[in-house]
């Protein structure tokens, strides 16, 4: 395999290129949680290049980062100061220069997170924003409106403008505006932040917001970056005019209750744009898009000069249910056969409870994360996994007094249980290994990791055949042969049923399917031959509930 392209046998015996990312599965890091390298408590970047063989090892194409850049971590690095540094918490820029070179020598693509909606309150460009006042085109960069009360009664004493513009409701919670400068009596002003108030939104009607983050993207390009994870992808233009939303309730589906706040049709010239940018380089460079929207929609986002890949938001947060698999799987195929572009899966990532915990927890939410692990892989498009999903980390119940996602104090849903430190060693010293070793003093996690947590560690499941580690190996190695041997192709889609007793199918193609049996009792597979089974089968050609297979009928 080549820095960019895999070379598979075509159907008519002639060979086929794919572009990497077309066949890849990439492994999420949330640094913070990750390994520490210098025994502060919190992940960094010297923790990752530590135990980066640990990925590569694993046998994924590439891993996506989350922000490292300057922030002043109130929503752990979505909130940037400086798009294009390396936070002192996380390291130096030396640092990420050495990672780079090292997960490019282990056959790692690197994806970094770029934040192009909202930034961080201190950002220089916002700071400035503040100081210039009212109508001045440094406040054009975002969007400052002055409040209703100061537009209808100009020149009220201190009490003008305490209105906001609109209705808009943040997606942590509360209003979506706050006063520029609440003790002003002359500045009547409010900004949007569609986050926190620590998170001001971008206004990208204003093209010198185009122009800032293509510079940002080409430093980015320039350094050797194989690609961006873009965050919430949908959300940057606001509806002309900032309109009251028709719904006035808190947030709580990712701003879909809100139509004027994303998905406008002007956000698709900024990712042609960006496309062009990102095939100027060689090899071409990956944008994968955070799209919360419904498939057909999202899949817009995808089209042929556009992002190369949207994550399957419909797929992410699916419970235990046959048909509701079965229902997203064909709206998600609807969706790739009228833009071209496969869905890129996943189950979990930093934001969402993991997928043990949403399957029933316990011994019985831990088989089922191992079926659904056995499925994604088997899925056709590219796949995402988070760090500790291979090891089968349920979701973790942090104590009050010790949370401290931004979403908990503003909205009551906390998302720390997702973003527990790994567990490396069965030992609890070094927090669980958690500490690179030779660190020197090793202060306590940013978030506590729960008793017995080094069950589930690293160091033990490599050493256990039947562990979810192992199995995910296994999965991973064998995707990648049937990509070789052309079983698995670009051009795959994925026909979905439920069959009786509650069986799953996804028909990759006619050579091969996935099942996963959702039903209280054994059910009989399809003809084939089972090549992969996340537990063995206790029966030939039947499979026991909660189990899934790669079927191949060749």
């Amino acid at each position: 395999m080549s820095a960019q392209t895999l070379t598979v046998p075509g159907n008519n015996g002639t060979s086929a290129t794919v572009e990497w990312w077309e066949s890849a599965v990439i492994y999420q890091v949330y640094p913070r949680s990750f390994a520490d390298g210098d025994g502060d408590g919190v992940g960094d970047l010297a923790g990752l290049i530590a135990r980066l063989p640990y990925i590569a090892d694993l046998g994924v194409d590439g891993i996506w980062i989350t922000p490292f850049q300057p922030s002043p971590q109130v929503d752990q690095g979505y909130d940037v100061s400086d798009y294009c540094g390396v936070d002192p918490l996380f390291g130096t820029m030396q640092q990420f220069d050495e990672l780079l070179e090292l997960a490019h020598s282990l056959g790692l693509r690197i994806l970094l997170d770029v934040v192009p909606n909202h930034c961080s309150s201190e950002h220089p460009l916002f700071q400035q924003a503040l100081l210039a006042g009212p109508g001045s085109p440094e406040r054009d960069m975002f969007h400052f409106v002055t409040g209703q009360v100061a537009a209808s009664a100009a020149g009220a004493p201190n009490g003008g403008g305490d209105t906001p513009p609109n209705n808009w409701r943040s997606v942590f919670g509360g209003r979506a505006w706050s006063r520029a400068n609440a003790d002003s009596s002359t500045d009547h002003d409010w900004y949007l932040h569609l986050f926190s108030a620590g998170q001001p939104d971008w206004n990208w009607r204003n093209p010198a917001v185009g122009d800032y983050f293509e510079s940002v993207l080409r430093f980015w390009f320039d350094k050797g970056v194989d690609g961006l994870r873009i965050d919430v992808a949908h959300a940057l233009f606001k509806a002309e005019g900032l309109p009251d939303s028709a719904y006035s309730g808190d947030v709580v589906d990712g701003l879909r209750s809100n139509a004027e706040v994303s998905d406008q049709e002007e956000v698709h010239d900024v990712y042609r744009r960006w496309r062009t940018l990102a095939d100027q380089y060689e090899p071409h460079r990956l944008l994968v898009g955070e799209v919360n929207l419904e498939p057909a929609r999202a899949a817009r986002y995808t089209r042929a000069d556009e992002l190369q890949q949207a994550f399957a938001y419909a797929f992410v947060k699916l419970g235990w249910k046959p048909q509701e698999w079965a229902t997203v799987g064909n709206d998600l195929e609807a969706a790739r056969q009228q833009h071209g572009a496969t869905p890129t899966w996943a189950l979990e990532n930093h934001d969402i409870v993991r997928s043990v915990t949403r399957f029933g927890g316990g011994e019985l939410g831990g088989t089922r994360a191992r079926a659904a692990l056995v499925a994604l892989l088997g899925l056709p498009g590219p796949a995402y996994l988070y760090q500790g999903q291979e090891l089968g980390l349920p979701e973790v119940d942090v104590p009050v007094e010790a949370r401290v996602d931004p979403m908990w104090d503003r909205g009551g849903v906390c998302r720390d249980g997702a973003r527990i430190p790994l567990p490396w060693t069965e030992n609890p010293a070094l927090n669980y290994g958690f500490a690179v070793p030779n660190t020197g003093a090793t202060a306590e996690p940013w978030l506590p990791t729960p008793p017995g947590w080094g069950g589930l560690a690293i160091e033990k499941q490599q050493q256990d055949s039947a562990s979810s580690l192992t199995l995910v190996a296994t999965a991973l190695a064998l995707r990648r042969t049937l990509w070789q041997e052309g079983i698995f192709t670009a051009n795959d889609g994925g026909s979905w049923r439920v069959e009786s007793g509650n069986l799953l199918i996804c028909e990759r193609s006619s050579e091969f399917l996935v099942a996963i049996a959702m039903g209280d009792e054994p059910v009989q597979l399809p003809a084939g031959s089972v090549v992969l089974s996340a537990a063995p089968l206790e029966e030939a050609g039947w499979l026991q509930p909660d189990n899934a297979v790669w079927l191949l009928r060749k």
